[in-house]
């Protein structure tokens, strides 16, 4: 039941590829998921309806789309049919004899995943894994895999309707990683105290002869990981942690940087992908690998060749050399860090950002005043007004024309429209040779991007003809 998620299809996607017969239902069946679960042969109807239960499947699977009122919900009460969430059938069928990988935290969760399970892949111990991003490797974001390991983005979002903790408390975690933590969620958490609650409780399940990878850069991660039980290694630029980044450089071609373990160098790194939080990223991903045996060189030669993963700074086309590049980026932290990447990697390129809010989180007043300090690296930014929440009073909305006034204020050219039409519009008559464009959103932005090269390619052949 609500087939078409990301993570939902692709959980289909991995019992069919298991053998088992699997069906599905949801109110939103449309490409590119319909088109994916076609191709796996997976029956899917559309909308929610107890019809849909009448060949009495063996267990149904939950998304956390579902609410208890939802009709098809109530039969399968009604009919006493098994049922369990999606992190739960993650954990029980493919999870419970593997050495599971947790990627956890505010930030990079799906860079950091994909990052690990790709390097596994090239040092040929190919993992299962499940993210929440395309993994360019495998040109999907989920794999059964072969060899003892599991890589599974470990999201704090709710369960199910009937199970309101955090997903990755059903994940198993032998090795967990802990990026950061900050206030995000504001849908399900009541402030940050409550993210803080739900991440000790991972740290409370991690098996004592396991181990927590932990950003020691972030004081509220090194408050939780205190309570450990099993091995601590701290990564960052702090004193003392035990995996450290030195000497960062950013340029197109990536970020170069020095490892340090324990007060030595380890290696000398390349990270195709821009940006400080990348190569923190990357010192994550490298004291998992180290932990599981894998050589300093092994692991340095596979991270030189990430082809990276969909949404995270990836260049989407060039058209008149003006770079159009989508990110998934959209809390105040993460347009912060993907801009400043960005400015580091196109230092001599006119920097456009162009931003979505578009969670629940980001429509919200909540980090109004945050988001006035994530744009500094930008020379102009263009923000899109929210579709507002329901039932909220307009003094709790974000104001993307607040933002922008705000913006202004410090110096930064700002502009605010109300739907993409005019912001394609703006940026058709003002883009210049030379420019980059970093599209912000976690959703598709009524395709923004490919509108965007359409329209600029339309614009070059017609200047060329004149």
């Amino acid at each position: 039941m609500g087939i078409c998620g990301t993570g939902m299809g692709s959980l289909a996607g991995m019992l069919k590829d298991s053998g088992y017969l699997v069906t599905g239902s949801d109110e939103n069946v449309y490409p590119p998921m319909s088109n994916f679960l076609a191709a796996c042969n997976i029956e899917i109807k559309n909308g929610y309806s107890p019809a849909n239960l009448a060949h009495r499947p063996d267990l149904v699977v939950v998304g956390n789309t579902i609410r208890k009122t939802n009709p098809e919900a109530l039969a399968l009460a009604e009919l006493a049919i098994p049922y369990v969430s999606f992190p739960q059938a993650l954990g029980h069928y493919f999870l419970s004899d593997k050495t599971s990988l947790v990627v956890t935290g505010t930030h990079g969760k799906t860079t950091t995943s994909s990052l690990l399970a790709t390097l596994l892949h090239k040092a040929g111990l190919t993992p299962g894994f499940m993210v929440g991003g395309l993994v360019q490797a495998f040109g999907r974001n989920y794999n059964l895999g072969e060899s003892p390991y599991f890589v599974v983005e470990g999201d704090e979002y709710d369960t199910a309707f009937f199970d309101k903790g955090p997903k990755f408390l059903h994940y198993r975690p032998k090795i967990a990683i802990i990026t950061s933590i900050e206030f995000d969620h504001a849908d399900i958490y009541a402030d940050l105290e409550e993210i803080k609650e739900s991440f000790a409780k991972l740290v409370a399940i991690m098996p004592e002869d396991g181990c927590i990878i932990a950003c020691y850069d972030d004081p509220v991660v090194r408050g939780i990981v205190k309570e450990a039980e099993c091995e601590v290694l701290g990564y960052g630029i702090d004193a003392e942690a035990e995996w450290k980044l030195k000497n960062l450089k950013v340029s197109p071609n990536g970020t170069f940087f020095d490892v340090v373990h324990n007060n030595k160098i380890y290696a000398s790194c390349r990270n195709p992908m821009p940006g400080r939080h990348n190569a923190l990223n990357a010192l994550a991903v490298i004291g998992v690998l180290d932990r599981l045996g894998l050589d300093a060189e092994t692991i340095t030669a596979a991270l030189k060749n990430f082809e990276g993963v969909r949404r995270r700074q990836e260049v989407r086309g060039v058209v008149n050399d003006i770079v159009v590049i989508d990110d998934f980026a959209h809390h105040p932290t993460a347009v912060r860090e993907t801009l400043t990447a960005l400015r580091q990697a196109y230092k001599d390129r006119r920097l456009i950002a162009v931003f979505e809010p578009r969670t629940n989180s980001s429509r919200r007043r909540i980090f109004q005043k945050d988001y006035v300090l994530s744009f500094d690296s930008a020379d102009r930014v263009v923000v899109r007004e929210p579709v507002p929440l329901a039932d909220f009073p307009a003094d709790q909305l974000f104001s993307s024309k607040q933002l922008a006034a705000d913006l202004k204020a410090r110096g930064i050219e700002a502009l605010a429209f109300t739907d993409t039409d005019a912001i394609l519009d703006h940026l058709q008559s003002t883009l210049l040779p030379g420019d980059a464009v970093a599209i912000l959103s976690n959703g598709g932005f009524d395709n923004i991007h490919t509108r965007l090269l359409d329209n600029l390619s339309v614009r070059s052949e017609a200047r060329r003809q004149e």
